[in-house]
């Protein structure tokens, strides 16, 4: 039996992730998703209205002109979880395979919505809904199973492939996080029982992987105690008030909610896409906001609502897209002058979320955070923790799975091989049993002597 792995995208950038996995002449897809930088843009993307092979061309989404080539079957696409960079391509390159889409039930949501806004292709592949812990015969030779994991989204999966001649760990994107409120705890037993079955092949993230000061990546129990100082106080003032994070980070949501619930504020959740991983996230009973707390998505319900809270600042909580300083975003248009409300001496703003490594990304928050000082802002940054494992948490998953094989992934060039010269502190070797693969490149195992 011949097992070979093929790197479509997210091995030469962070983004536009993409893996074919062939087991004789079955295939199974991982992920199919969107490099956001190329299009400047994060969680409010708008591709629907071009074309793949454009996009393609642009370096947007994974070249999957490669799998003409590869003879055989797709029998499956499996998504680990809902992030952009993971799914947004699914409305582009789906309707090219005659197989089913595969996911948590928060995540096929996501899906959902991409598939429903497309303008360009009508995709009608199959939905299936696979929950943490459960299994699911794809083939005669492959049985997929979703272990639970935790990352920065709700209902995140470690998918794996059980096959005759060994098992095979998808592992993008996990954190070992034991405190979430949203989540439950990775499931490390489940993982030491793979480990001990064999694990021929772990693709894996390398997200922190050259930071070597990220030795271990805290629980989200630390930026909700950060949260919990940092807003205590500019709840009670007669000031304006600005939170931005991720929105689709729904334990931080949930989090920033459970603090302002307490305050005498009203809680308004700002910007297209606060509303669609919002909405889903309540819907499925994974979001709990409170009684104080609205939702606003579209361009006039978001001015409605800024021109109430600038009327009234200090009985209102803005809670915003833009902490990456995307100019179209709300957080830089506001301080940009270009909305309703205005940024004044005093007010405060909590920025929950990193600046995401490009240039691109540093130029727009500087500038961004520039303006709101120039307004007289108080500003508040980087109330976070990541949602990717850090080098310890790499090393004790190792030691979980002792994987025969790595293929490291989700990564430019210097962080796949700072994670192969990790796993080489591990035993491992690069060019021996840690490959180091370009997209459009495969690794082939028909020696399982």
């Amino acid at each position: 039996m011949t097992v070979e792995i093929i790197a479509i995208g997210g091995y030469e950038e962070v983004g536009k992730n993409m893996t074919a996995v062939k087991v004789n002449e079955d295939v199974i897809i991982f992920d199919m998703g969107i490099h956001l930088d190329r299009i400047n843009i994060h969680e409010d993307t708008d591709i629907d209205r071009m074309h793949s092979l454009d996009l393609i061309e642009r370096g947007v989404i994974p070249d999957d002109t490669l799998m003409k080539e590869v003879d055989g079957k797709v029998k499956a696409i499996v998504f680990s979880h809902g992030h952009l960079d993971h799914i947004g391509a699914v409305a582009k390159l789906a309707h090219r395979y005659d197989a089913p889409l595969i996911g948590t039930p928060y995540t096929m949501a996501l899906v959902k919505k991409q598939i429903k806004g497309e303008r360009k292709f009508k995709v009608n592949n199959p939905i299936r809904i696979l929950n943490p812990g459960s299994k699911l015969k794809l083939s005669k030779d492959i049985t997929l199973e979703f272990v639970q994991t935790t990352h920065s989204i709700p209902q995140a999966v470690t998918p794996v492939l059980h096959t005759p001649d060994g098992i095979i760990v998808y592992a993008l994107d996990f954190k070992f996080d034991n405190h979430q409120k949203v989540s439950p705890p990775p499931d490390y037993e489940r993982f030491k029982q793979l480990g001990k079955k064999g694990v021929l092949a772990l693709i894996v993230e390398t997200t922190n992987a050259a930071n070597y000061d990220q030795v271990k990546t805290y629980s989200e129990r630390v930026p909700r105690i950060v949260l919990e100082d940092l807003m205590r106080e500019p709840l009670k003032e007669n000031k304006g008030m600005i939170v931005t994070t991720f929105s689709s980070h729904i334990e931080r949501i949930q989090t920033i909610a459970d603090i302002a619930k307490k305050s005498d504020r009203e809680i308004l959740f700002l910007g297209r896409s606060m509303e669609r991983f919002l909405g889903i996230a309540e819907k499925l009973g994974i979001l709990k906001l409170p009684k104080n707390a609205s939702v606003h998505g579209s361009p006039k319900a978001v001015n409605r609502a800024l021109m109430k809270a600038n009327k009234n600042r200090s009985k209102y909580l803005l809670v915003t897209t833009g902490h990456q300083g995307e100019p179209d975003a709300l957080l830089p248009r506001i301080a940009s002058g270009k909305t309703p409300f205005t940024v004044k001496k005093g007010d405060n703003i909590i920025i929950s979320a990193p600046i995401i490594p490009n240039p691109t990304n540093a130029a727009n928050r500087h500038i961004m955070e520039a303006k709101l000082k120039a307004s007289g802002a108080r500003i508040y940054a980087n109330a976070h923790v990541s949602g990717h494992a850090g080098r310890e948490d790499h090393r004790e998953f190792l030691r979980m799975l002792k994987p025969s094989h790595i293929i490291p992934a989700h990564g430019d060039l210097n962080m796949l091989v700072a994670y192969g010269q990790l796993a080489e502190e591990e035993g491992y070797r690069i060019g021996s049993n840690v490959h180091i693969l370009r997209n459009a490149q495969a690794q082939v195992f028909n020696d399982f002597d």
